[in-house]
Order: structure tokens, then sequence, then C-alpha cells
């Protein structure tokens, strides 16, 4: 049975009245609506029931979908990879320069707009903004397959990149909505798995695809980007009845399942944000914190090698000797492989609250991957290169996230804080669209050896660091030592500083 102070918080009226964007997303709730505890009386057992209930509930109405998005908006953004393979590069007679800014660009315009966007979700109601950013990158898409030059590719793809900026960092900001912290590592390893899985599902459409070569007098890489397109487009349209909005209006809730997300989330030391109104403050308190560009580091190294991964895995198996359609057939199987470490791994790390050490251990992966792929030139060897270089590389990007999010607390500096991690990670999409040069083919010397570094300084090095210091800084708290914040402080003031309350014990 819930403690007579968990009671009282629970059913304070000012409390009712002021929760908002950070635990339900949404400003504004109409303060006279009685929220009690649904579950008083109840045994513990009673209450676990009635968790796992709603657990489930929430998983089946909103993890699948959700994924599904993310599969598309990975697969249109990377499949210009399965399209050079195929001839795109010839066809619009692209030097190997103009091809690589082609990439550049789509990073530029998404690492920019990526903290409106997020702005925008939380204003506009979930199941009006991803479905209009999704119409719009489908049809951004299907315009790639009618260019007939650079100019119309690079503008295609500029705004390709202003369409998805939002979905990313906007679908693992409205999963923390939802879920403890505990139980939110599993959710966004299955959400980002979708990337791995558009990587697989992506190779064989793109070689069922460009089959249709010379149909309509266009070529197979021009119909990969039309009819991939128009299904974003129609998925986007879909997304409005399919994607829910935040709990205090999801219509799939009951009045007491609403109750009990709230307390679910209060339980979990999540409270403080129902408090929170913007103020420069919170932007300042994230700028000026360390484990801010603790993670941002961890986050470029595993974000820079996804990308040069993704956009050039095709063309790495295309220069083992293999023809186009089989080069596209033959990266399926290392995407599946990271899709299935990468659950498993947010699964482990949930379960062990052990963060960092997985970000540690799996990153040697990649690590030795990279180093075959690097130091031989035998095929066999760098086909199981491939597979360790994925299976180091994806696990990592979602666990960093839910490392980063567990160890901020209040919804608008941890929004800041992942706004500038996801952020700095894209940025480096950059460097990646410009390391694997048409001149060093078929080694690749210099784009094994750039994404190696990645791994090794950013992602393993960035890790042990940051777990060094979060162990470091929770002993300090279990001394004492930072008792003296909150002297002359009253409760409110307390609660208001977050992770910076000396009782807030890090997540390693």
């Amino acid at each position: 049975m819930a403690s007579a102070v968990e009671k009282d918080r629970f059913d304070n009226s000012d409390n009712d009245e002021k929760i908002g964007t950070g635990v339900l997303g949404r400003e504004n709730i109409d303060p006279s609506s009685d929220i009690a505890d649904p579950d008083a009386g109840l045994s513990e057992e009673e209450r676990a029931a009635a968790d796992r209930t709603l657990l489930w509930k929430l998983d089946v109405q909103l993890i699948p979908w959700l994924s599904f998005l993310y599969l598309i908006s990975f697969l249109d953004r990377t499949n210009i990879g399965n399209a050079k393979i195929d001839g795109l590069q010839e066809d619009l007679k692209l030097t190997n320069g103009q091809y690589n800014a082609t990439l550049t660009i789509f990073f530029v315009s998404y690492a920019l707009f990526e903290p409106l966007t997020n702005v925008l979700l939380k204003k506009l109601r979930p199941s009006i903004f991803l479905p209009i950013i999704m119409i719009w990158w489908g049809i951004c898409m299907t315009c790639m397959g009618l260019v007939h030059n650079f100019a119309g590719l690079m503008t295609a793809r500029w705004w390709l990149g202003v369409a998805e900026a939002g979905l990313f960092p906007g679908v693992n900001y409205y999963l923390s909505c939802w879920y403890k912290r505990s139980e939110f590592g599993i959710r966004a390893a299955i959400f980002f798995s979708a990337a791995a899985l558009a990587g697989s599902f992506g190779g064989l459409l793109a070689a069922a695809i460009a089959q249709m070569g010379g149909v309509g007098g266009k070529p197979g890489w021009a119909w990969i980007f039309i009819l991939e397109g128009l299904a974003t487009i129609f998925v986007g349209i879909a997304s409005y009845w399919m994607v829910h909005d935040f709990p205090d209006e999801a219509t799939f809730l009951t009045p007491d399942d609403r109750a009990r997300v709230i307390r679910r989330l209060r339980a979990d030391k999540q409270s403080s944000a129902e408090h929170e109104s913007f103020k420069m403050r919170y932007f300042w308190n994230s700028v000026l914190d360390w484990k801010t560009w603790c993670f941002a580091v961890i986050y470029m190294g595993c974000d820079g090698a996804l990308y040069a991964f993704s956009l050039f895995l095709p063309t790495i198996i295309a220069q083992l000797g293999y023809a186009s359609t089989t080069a596209n057939l033959m990266s399926v199987p290392p995407y599946a492989v990271a899709a299935v470490a990468t659950v498993f791994i947010g699964w482990l790390a949930d379960r062990t609250h052990q963060r960092g050490l997985c970000n540690i251990f799996i990153s040697l992966f990649g690590i030795v991957g990279f180093s075959m792929l690097l130091g031989s030139g035998k095929p066999g060897v760098q086909y199981a290169g491939v597979f360790l270089g994925a299976i180091g590389i994806y696990p990592c990007i979602a666990n960093t996230i839910s490392w980063a999010s567990n160890n901020v607390e209040g919804v608008y500096k941890r929004g800041v804080t992942l706004g500038f991690v996801i952020g700095w990670g894209n940025l480096n999409g950059v460097v990646s669209s410009n390391i694997y040069r048409g001149a060093d083919k078929p080694r690749f010397f210099l784009g094994h050896g750039v994404v190696l570094a990645y791994l090794v300084l950013f992602l393993f090095v960035g890790s042990v660091v940051t777990r060094f210091l979060l162990v470091w800084e929770n002993k300090k708290r279990l001394r004492g030592d930072r008792d003296v914040w909150v002297e002359g402080m009253d409760e409110q003031e307390i609660e208001m500083l977050g992770d910076k309350k000396p009782d807030f014990i890090y997540h390693l």
C-alpha cells in the first residue's frame, strides 16, 4: 500500500494543477480534474500486477508503430547508398566530391533544425506533428527519384534533413513521458533497432525495386526513391490515427490508467518536472554541466561511426567483388545481427543498471571489426569485420541516449541535454559522409581508420572516463560532501535542483 506521504503527494490538488510537460508532455491540464490513486488499498503484489498490465498496454500501443516510423526514417536517409551502387552517381554525372556533398548536406540541416522541431513537438500534439513531418520527408524522398542533376539532388537532401529532424529526439522525449528510468532502456533499444532492421530490409527492398529499371523510362535507383517516398507519405497519413498523444490526451487509456502513469513516474522521482515552466537557467544548467559534454563525446563516437557504416556498407561489400544486387543482399545479415544485439544490450542494461559497462564491452566488438577491415584484404575476413562493426556500433546508440537521459533530472534540462548530445552526434555525419572516397577503393583505409578512431577515442575512452567520473561523484554524495549545496533551501527549492540534489545518485 502506498505510504501516507506518497498518498498525500498524490492527492495534493496544488500538484495536480501543475502536472505538465515533465510528466505528461502537455501543459494546462484541467485543474478541476480529480486525480486519485486507483490502486489505493491494494497489496504490493496487486499493484505490481496492475503495473504489468499497464506496461503491456503501453508497449503494444506505442512501441511497434513508433519503431516502424523510425525504420522508414532510417531507410529513407540511407537508401542513397543502395541507389549509388545501382548507378545513381553515373546517371547524374556526379563527381565523388559531389556525391559526398549530397550526403553531407542532409546532416547539416538535420542537426540545425533538431532543436526547433523538438520544441514544435511539445507545442503540437504528437498525432499532428509526426504525420506532418513524415508526409514532408516522403515528398522529398519521391522528388529524389525525379531529379536530373546535382543541384536537384542537393535540394531534396537538404529538405529531407529538415523534415526528419524531429523524429528521433522527439520520440525519445515522448517515450520518457510514459516509462520509468529502469524501463526506458529496452524500449529505446527496440525503437532504435529499427535502424538496423532498416539496413537489413533496405538491402532486400532496394535489390527488388532496382529490377524495375527501364519502367517509365527511369533507372532502378530512381524507382527506389519514388516507391519508398510514396510509401512514406501513405504511412504519414495513417500515423494521424496510429500515433497516440501524451498520457493526458491518449484515448486508449482509461482514467485509472492515466493516474497509474503519473503515480509510476512520481515513484521514479520524476515528479520535479511537474512544477517546471521554462526558464533560461535550465538551458545554462545543461550547458555548464560536465555530463552534457561527456555524453556528447560518447554519442559522437557511436553516431559518427553509425552513419559511415550505414551509408557506405553496400559500397564496402561491392568492393569485395560482388555485383550490385548481390552486394545489397549481403548487407542484410550484418544489420539483422545488429538489431538483435541492440535489443539484448537494452535489456541487459536495464536489468544490471550498468549502461557504462555495456557501452565499454560492446564497443570492443566494433574496434575489433574495423581493425579487421583495416588489416586484411581477404573478402571473408572483411565480411566478418562488417558483422563485428555492426554489433559494436548499433547497441551503443540507444544505450548512450538512455544513459544520458537517466542521469539528467528536470524535463527542460533533460530536453536541452539530449538536444546537445543528439545534435552533436548527428553533426558528425558531415565527417562520416566524406571519409569513404572513391579514390580510396577498394580498401578504404581512410574511412576505416577514421571510424576506428571514433570508436576508440570517443566511444570506448569516453565511456570509461564518464563512468569513472560518475562513480567518483556518487562517492562524494554518499559521504555527504555535497550536502552544502542545499543549506538554507526549502523543500521546493531542493526539489528543483533535479540531478544537482545531493541525494540524486547517478546511474552507472
